[in-house]
């Protein structure tokens, strides 16, 4: 049994029962030219997180654990993308218009892909979600009942939108959740702030909370 250093209080987890999901690490959220930047946000700030995003993968992975990959995109006819979601704002570009790294999150487009550096290795499971949580509309329910999942470990991005979302999805759904501090970023470091704040409110409401360095030290 691992046990992790973690707010409220200790997060205990079998790697044999755990799953990693790492949360839309892709180039239009992350890289300079995608589709987060056009919306006039700082890209610098996830990029960041990607080095200790890999590390804590590749210690898992070898650790394991089974690792799943979101990523939030859309069939090529957007059928599968709410009227609300595709129209909402006023944007320069909207989902599914042509940009800098192919039609803005279309699935098998540039842009839609994931980073080089996390870039899904043997083994790992990757699901494409048309929502902001990997529960709907996705087989990942299925698949963590099926390889006997209890708990999980979440990063990615954004903290507040699509990682928020999904922990707290799985919540509902029993898992015991761990929100990894520096795996995950925001556009807005008090979003982010605000998300930790209220996962491990009122002694875990949503899950835990605890950077890679203590997961690292409770797998070793």
């Amino acid at each position: 049994m691992a046990k992790v250093n973690a707010q409220p209080y200790t997060y205990e987890f079998e790697p044999a029962k755990t799953a990693v999901v790492m949360i839309d690490m892709q180039r239009d959220f992350i890289l300079h030219g995608g589709f987060g930047e056009t919306l006039g946000n700082n890209v610098d700030l996830l990029a960041a997180i990607v080095p200790t995003a890999k590390k804590l993968l590749d210690s898992c992975r070898a650790a394991g654990m089974t690792i799943i990959h979101t990523k939030e995109c859309h069939r090529p006819d957007l059928a599968d993308c709410p009227p609300s979601k595709l129209t909402r704002g006023n944007p320069t570009l909207r989902i599914g218009d042509a940009a800098a790294m192919g039609r803005i999150l279309i699935d098998g487009e540039e842009g839609s892909d994931f980073v080089p550096e996390l870039a899904p290795q043997s083994g790992d499971i990757v699901l494409t979600k048309p929502g902001k949580g990997a529960f709907y509309a996705t087989p990942l329910g299925d698949i963590l009942r099926l390889k006997g999942i209890t708990h999980l470990l979440f990063g990615g991005v954004t903290t507040e939108v699509c990682v928020q979302t999904t922990m707290r999805e799985a919540n509902d759904r029993g898992y015991e959740c761990l929100l990894v501090e520096d795996a995950t970023e925001s556009y807005f470091p008090e979003f982010k702030a605000a998300t930790i704040a209220m996962v491990r409110a009122q002694g875990g409401i949503v899950g835990w909370t605890a950077p890679t360095g203590a997961v690292l030290a409770a797998l070793g």
